[in-house]
């Protein structure tokens, strides 16, 4: 007897591989909230992250028969997409250069709000960082990759990606006391 909703990963993944074409639904909506969170987070713009996004759903999809249920389904699909946009990333090298400068774009107004510190202005604050530090401060505090792991993973230094942490967190402390939370 078929199951009509799968309930649990396994059998979730089972019926995706079955080509059963509402369980394909049903992992869409479970874990689509998840990946796109991540997608903006490493992405310039919403534009970059569907394109990511869309990449990362298709290659989920591509290598759902090598899922061994060894660990959690959506640690696996969180990794697939942090290398989705890893390599996003790395097409546009030029953008791993980015250096912070006295133009660089400034955040928004709402920031300097008396208002507690929302997700959402916490999100426009680490969007506002150049790339490559954004992409070190996502794999180290978000993701909890070590340096090493990010150095290979980006195909720089472990020091590119201390300093990298380093410049990100001294450009978020400088917003923050300059935006008067």
């Amino acid at each position: 007897m078929a199951i009509e909703n799968p309930t649990n990963e396994k059998e979730l993944v089972q019926k995706c591989l079955q080509g059963d074409k509402k369980a394909q639904e049903q992992f869409y909506s479970r874990y689509s909230g998840v990946i796109w969170k991540i997608c903006l987070r490493y992405s310039n713009d919403e534009e970059s992250a569907k394109d990511v996004f869309q990449d990362t759903m298709v290659r989920a999809f591509q290598k759902l028969t090598e899922f061994r249920f060894e660990g959690s389904f959506e640690g696996w699909l969180r990794r697939i997409c942090v290398n989705q946009c890893l390599d996003a990333i790395r097409k546009d090298k030029s953008k791993w250069q980015d250096s912070i400068n006295d133009n660089h774009e400034e955040i928004e107004s709402e920031l300097k709000t008396d208002d507690p510190l929302a997700a959402k202005q916490l999100f426009a604050l680490l969007q506002s960082l150049p790339v490559g530090y954004r992409t070190v401060f996502n794999l180290y505090v978000i993701e909890g990759y070590s340096h090493g792991e990010i150095a290979t993973m980006m195909g720089i230094t472990e020091s590119t990606s201390k300093t990298q942490l380093f410049k990100a967190r001294k450009y978020l402390q400088s917003k923050l006391s300059k935006s008067n939370f």
